[in-house]
């Protein structure tokens, strides 16, 4: 039988166990910070979410425009789908659990989703500041496309194809981001977003906002796409749990659109033999 020791490798955390019990917590570190006593006492959550990220202690700068992002994603409010699968797991009265990982499930995809996130910022590495080179990869998106679980995107990642103008609360939020972190992406695409919006025929999307925020923040591909699909539960949470309240009779959920064109009326049992009911 082997001794050998099983041992999880990772740089991000570091724990000394209490001398009276292996399996409880004395210390912990995260990238070399003591997380208890020390991030607990005089960091902001959002300097811990940037640490945890990016192994590094944020600037004030950074550590603001994360928590300015935070803000502008954390409800999606209910037109928006991911935000809407959770509200349907509430009024069905789905676990919490559930009705979080709808939301995920549905908020993972390149329609508004993280995954078109992670295809913007892909972009963002191959075009930089380059407006040519926006064009280009915004009209064609799936060039170099490799098959895998996700189809081709069928729209410039960061822009609503079905949009008309620009959205205010859009707008808005890039202004204010912009005003944290200028001469960056997010002042790029603000100088340069009517171009691209003419270029492609349709506008803007807080999506591609975010992907704009989260390159400037340093973010790659994939630690984009976990802070985009995390940093907007809130709202989605919010609005299970309310709707889980409200009850079904509220929500619309076609109740008053199903007309039955031949309605049997109240159904019989029927009567079976030795069923006992």
């Amino acid at each position: 039988m082997s001794n050998k020791r099983q041992v999880y490798h990772t740089n991000i955390w570091e724990e000394e166990a209490e001398a009276d019990n292996p399996f409880a917590t004395k210390a912990a570190y995260c990238h070399g910070y003591d997380v208890y006593g020390e991030i607990l006492q005089k960091a902001s959550w959002f300097e811990y979410l940037y640490l945890m990220f990016k192994g590094e202690r944020p600037t004030t700068e950074q550590a603001v425009l994360l928590e300015k992002l935070a803000i502008a994603l954390a409800n999606p409010g209910p037109r928006e789908a991911s935000v809407r699968a959770a509200m349907n797991g509430g009024v069905g009265g789905s676990t919490h659990a559930s009705s979080l990982m709808a939301a995920l499930a549905v908020g993972a995809g390149q329609y508004g989703g993280s995954h078109e996130v992670f295809i913007a910022l892909q972009m963002w590495g191959k075009c930089q500041f380059d407006l040519d080179k926006w064009k280009h990869h915004l009209s064609n998106p799936n060039e170099g496309h490799r098959e895998d679980i996700w189809l081709p995107i069928e729209h410039g990642p960061g822009f609503d194809p079905n949009g008309v103008n620009c959205p205010t609360t859009t707008l808005q939020t890039l202004k204010v981001l912009e005003a944290v972190k200028s001469g960056g992406a997010l002042s790029w695409l603000s100088e340069n977003r009517e171009v691209l919006e003419s270029h492609l025929g349709y506008p803007l999307a807080i999506s591609g906002i975010a992907a704009a925020a989260l390159y400037d923040l340093d973010m790659n591909d994939h630690e984009a796409t976990m802070l985009y699909l995390m940093l907007r539960l809130p709202g989605a949470a919010v609005h299970a749990i309310e709707q889980r309240g409200m009850g079904w009779k509220k929500f619309p959920f076609y109740a008053d659109n199903i007309e039955l064109n031949n309605d049997p009326g109240p159904m019989a049992i029927p009567n079976i033999e030795g069923l006992e009911l």
